[in-house]
Parts: C-alpha cells; structure tokens; sequence
C-alpha cells in the first residue's frame, strides 16, 4: 500500500516549498487586496466567444468629505462663461453704440444796457407796479406758463413736458430765485446744467480764464451791497416754444420779461425802482439730458434797464435807482486793435410804451 508519500507529480505548487522560489518573498496584506479591481468571468461569458469574458466591478465609492465635479455642472459653466464673453464683445462691438450727447459749448450770450432818457422815475409805493405794464404780469414761479406738450417725431409727450419743465425750473432759478438774484447762492442754478457747462460756469464764476464769460450769460443777478430786493414775488410775463431740431435733440426757446422792485442796498427807506430784465434763452435736451435732468444752455439774450452802457455787467447787473441819470459819457471807449478786449459795449435806450388803458369811449 501506498503511504503518506508525496504524489508521483511531486509536491503540488500551491504547497509549501513548491513552485519557484522566486514568488516565496511576496506578501499580499489586507490593504493591497483591498484595493485591488477584482474582475471574474462570469458563467455565461465562459460560454461564449469573441466577448470579454469579466464583469467590471464597480469603482469604490469616493471617500467622505471629497465632492467630484458632475460633467453637467462643467458643461453648464462653460455655457455660461461663452454667454457672458459674447455679452461683452456685443456691448463692445454694438453698430448703434450709445446715444451721443449733445456739446456742451459755452453759450453764446449777449446782454444789452438800456440807459433812461431822464431820470429814473419812482414807483408807488401803494402799487409798485400800477401804471405799467407788469401790473397784468404773474408773479412768482406760478405765473410762468408751459405750453401743452405733444410728442415729436423721436420725443414722446411725456419727454417733452420734461424738457419744458427743466426750461421753466431753470429760468425760475436763474431768474426769480431770491437767493440767486442777490448772490447769496449759485447751487440751484448749478445743479441744472451738465458737467462740462458747470465747468465753465465755475469758469465764470470765479473767473479763473480770460474771456471765460460772464455770470451774467447764466442768469440774473445783482449785487447785494448796491441793490436790494424789495419784492420776492418777481412779475413776469413770456412763454415757451418747443421744436425738435434732429433725430436726437430737442430745442426749448423761452422769452420771457422780469420786472424788479429795487431800492439802494444803503438806504432802506429809499425809494422804490423797477428794473426790467428781457431775457431769450435757447435750451437743448436729448436723451441723456432728459434722462439726468440737465439742461444745455446754447443762447442767452439779455435786455436790461435803466442801466449806465458802461456798467460792468460781467458779474452782476447795475440798475439806475429812483433819481439817478445814466453818468456821460454813455459808453466806454472801444478799440478795434485789441483782439483780447470785450467787444463794442452794446447800449440801447430805455423806452416804454404806454400801458393799454380803457378803452375809448364811443
């Protein structure tokens, strides 16, 4: 009988000893089968040919506190990312581009002395105004009038009463602010205009240039150490007309007269004067202005009186008071050499017509 003797094929590889040498040293812990990817055939795949005969294993789950990023999520920020630089590259690249604002050059501006031909008369102190022709006028900001607003060809009604509106605040602030009138403030007057012309009425105000204009082209004023204000409530008579002059630009022309109850600043019991103030404003807007709410003030028109023709006008109006007479000679000297002077000083006289009485009996 056979003992416990080793089989004729010798002792079997997977026992100890056998098989090559060389593979006794390699030692396959826990954490190296654990990570290995197992794959076995399956029984079916045994059976058939030209196939792949494994069964993927399913990768390990991702360890606790690492996030993988879904294919969506990076497909959908590349969407995104391409949205916003074609955004940006339209925006740049737009044919019609933003609406171009309008110049804002300094307004052409001319102011006339209308010189009385006697002596300034006084006003009575009961009516102020009786007897002339600012008796029918409104008074104050109330009896400056709009016309009725219409839409343009590129303005819609409610763009021009916006435009007619920024007109009449400018020319209430310019002109019938007592604040403004005495120089006691320029703010209001300021805050209307863009910053090009602030720029330049901030030119004129301090006169910072040469011929960098008057004050005077951007509203009235006086000075408060020759003239007070006797009534807050200026008169004033006038009106807007509106036009729409381009694609992009509508144009608002007032012309409205003020008349002013003035005394000297030195003699508060002095007698009362009127002083009149003619003024034809030409007012731009287009699309940015009427959205900021500024105003372009193109022309300003002044015709003021009694007053010397050789009053410096440049930073306030002078007004001839009750009694006084324009001083000769009526208008300073003009050389025509000088190409850094002012220009010929322009002087009218001051005359006006008869009020309109009852009418004539029969």
């Amino acid at each position: 009988m056979a003992g416990r003797a080793e089989p004729p094929e010798g002792t079997p590889g997977g026992a100890p000893g056998a098989g090559d040498e060389e593979y006794q040293s390699t030692v396959f812990d826990e954490s190296f089968v654990k990570a290995a990817r197992l794959q076995e055939y399956s029984a079916q795949q045994r059976l058939e040919d030209h196939t792949t005969a494994v069964r993927t294993r399913a990768p390990e789950p991702a360890p606790v506190g690492a996030r993988a990023v879904p294919k969506q999520g990076i497909v959908l920020a590349l969407i995104i990312l391409a949205a916003f630089a074609a955004a940006i590259y339209l925006g740049a690249n737009n044919p019609y581009g933003a609406p171009p604002a309008l110049r804002a050059d300094r307004p052409a501006a001319v102011t006339v002395a209308l010189l009385p031909e006697d002596a300034v008369p006084a006003a009575d102190p009961e009516g102020l105004y009786a007897g002339t022709p600012a008796e029918g006028y409104g008074a104050g900001a109330g009896g400056v009038a709009l016309p009725d607003p219409r839409a343009t060809d590129h303005f819609t009604r409610e763009q021009v009463l916006t435009a007619l509106t920024l007109a009449k605040e400018f020319v209430v602030t310019g002109a019938m602010t007592p604040d403004v009138l005495t120089g006691a403030t320029t703010v209001p007057v300021r805050e209307l205009l863009g910053t090009e012309q602030q720029r330049q009425f901030d030119s004129a105000l301090n006169a910072q240039e040469p011929r960098s204009g008057a004050v005077t082209d951007w509203l009235v004023r006086f000075d408060a150490t020759e003239a007070r204000l006797v009534d807050q409530q200026v008169r004033v008579d006038g009106g807007f007309t509106f036009t729409e002059i381009a694609d992009d630009v509508l144009q608002v022309d007032g012309r409205h007269v003020f008349v002013y109850a003035l005394r000297p600043a030195g003699a508060p019991d002095g007698d009362v004067s009127l002083y009149t103030v003619q003024r034809e404003l030409r007012l731009q807007f287009g699309e940015k202005e009427l959205r900021e709410r500024t105003v372009v003030l193109r022309q300003a028109d002044t015709l003021a009186g009694p007053m010397d023709c050789a009053a410096d006008t440049s930073s306030a109006l002078r007004p001839l008071f009750a009694g006084e007479r324009a001083e000769p000679p009526a208008t300073a000297g003009t050389d025509p050499h000088d190409l850094d002077g002012e220009g010929a000083v322009l002087c009218g006289t001051f005359a006006v017509s008869d009020p309109p009485g009852p009418p004539p009996g029969p």
